[in-house]
C-alpha cells in the first residue's frame, strides 16, 4: 500500500494536473513582444530631433554674425559676446523679461484664486441658472482677446491705468479654463468630504483650506503651467496699452531686436529668443510632474 501511494504521488509530481499549478511557459529570447518595441525608440528619437533641431539652429545663429549666417555655417560663430551684449546691455532684455514674469507670476496667481472660487461655486452651491452660468462660461473659451480688444482698451484707459502693471494683469485674473478644471475636479471628489464638514460645523471657506485645497495641488501646478505660458507669450494687448518702453514685456523687446543698426541681425534676434525661453522651459520642467498629474486627474472624469 505504501508503494502505491509514492508510485502515486511520484505520477502526481510529473502531471501538471495533479497539483494544480502549470509551470508557466518561458517567452523566448528573440520573441515578437520583445522585438517589436524598437521602432518606437526610433520614432521618438526621430520626434525628438524635428522638435529640438530649431532650439539648436536657433542657439547656433545666436553665436553668428550675418555673414556668418549667409554663408550657412553649420558651426558655433565668433559673435556670441558681442551678441549678447546688444541684447542684454543695448537692448535691456533683462529688464522686459523681469516685467513679464512679475506678469505671468501674477496673472497664474490670480487666475488659480478665481478659478478655485468658481470652481466651488458650480459643485457646493446652489442658485439660479447655475447650469447655463457654467456653459456661458465655456462659451467665452472660443472668445480670444481679439474680440474684446477695443472694449477693453476703453475701460482700462478710463481707469487710467496705462502704462502700469495693472493694465497688463487685472483684466486677466479669471479664467473660463481653470474654472472647468476646478468645476471637473471638484465633481469627482466624493459627497461625503462636504457632508462631514457641515456636520463638523465648517464654512464653505474653511472647507475649501482644510479639504480641497491639499487635495488640488496637481490640478493648480496644471494651471499654473498653462497660464505662465500664456501671460509670456501675450504680445497684442501689451503693444496697444504700454506706451513707456521701460514697462514693456518680453515679447516686444524681442520684436525691438529685428532692428539692430539699421538693418535685420539675426544673431542677436535668435540670441534674444532662446534667453527669452529660459524662464517658461524652467517653469515647465519644475511643474513637470504636476502638470502631467494635473491633466490626468481631469482626464478621468
Amino acid at each position: 500500500m505504501a508503494e502505491l501511494n509514492a508510485a502515486a504521488r511520484s505520477d502526481g509530481a510529473g502531471s501538471p494536473g495533479a497539483s494544480g499549478l502549470a509551470e508557466p511557459k518561458r517567452r523566448r529570447k528573440g520573441a515578437p513582444g520583445q522585438q517589436a518595441h524598437w521602432y518606437t525608440h526610433v520614432m521618438l528619437i526621430i520626434i525628438v530631433v524635428v522638435i529640438g533641431f530649431p532650439l539648436a539652429y536657433a542657439m547656433l545663429v545666436g553665436t553668428q554674425t550675418n555673414q556668418e549666417y549667409f554663408s550657412h555655417q553649420l558651426s558655433p560663430g565668433s559673435a556670441l559676446k558681442d551678441n549678447f551684449d546688444t541684447v542684454w546691455n543695448q537692448r535691456d532684455l533683462g529688464l522686459y523679461m523681469r516685467t513679464s514674469a512679475i506678469q505671468s507670476v501674477v496673472i497664474a496667481a490670480g487666475k488659480a484664486v478665481t478659478a478655485v472660487l468658481a470652481g466651488l461655486a458650480f459643485v457646493y452651491f446652489r442658485f439660479n441658472l447655475k447650469g447655463p452660468v457654467f456653459w456661458f462660461v465655456l462659451v467665452t473659451l472660443m472668445m480670444p482677446t481679439e474680440i474684446s480688444i477695443l472694449a477693453l482698451f476703453e475701460i482700462v484707459s478710463g481707469f487710467g491705468w496705462t502704462n502700469s502693471m495693472l493694465a497688463i494683469t487685472v483684466p486677466f485674473l479669471a479664467s473660463a479654463t481653470g474654472a472647468f478644471l476646478f468645476r471637473q475636479h471638484f465633481s469627482s471628489m466624493p459627497a461625503e468630504l462636504s457632508d462631514a464638514a457641515r456636520v463638523d460645523g465648517a464654512g464653505p471657506l474653511r472647507f475649501l483650506w482644510s479639504v480641497l485645497l491639499p487635495l488640488s495641488w496637481n490640478v493648480f501646478g496644471a494651471l499654473a503651467v498653462i497660464q505662465f505660458l500664456y501671460s509670456w507669450n501675450m504680445y497684442l494687448w501689451p503693444s496697444l496699452i504700454i506706451r513707456e518702453d521701460d514697462s514693456q514685456t518680453v515679447q516686444i523687446g524681442l520684436g525691438a531686436l529685428q532692428n539692430i543698426g539699421g538693418g535685420l541681425s539675426y544673431g542677436p534676434l535668435m540670441l534674444g529668443a532662446v534667453i527669452a525661453s529660459i524662464p517658461p522651459t524652467l517653469v515647465f520642467v519644475l511643474l513637470q510632474k504636476t502638470f502631467l498629474k494635473g491633466f490626468a486627474i481631469t482626464a478621468e472624469k
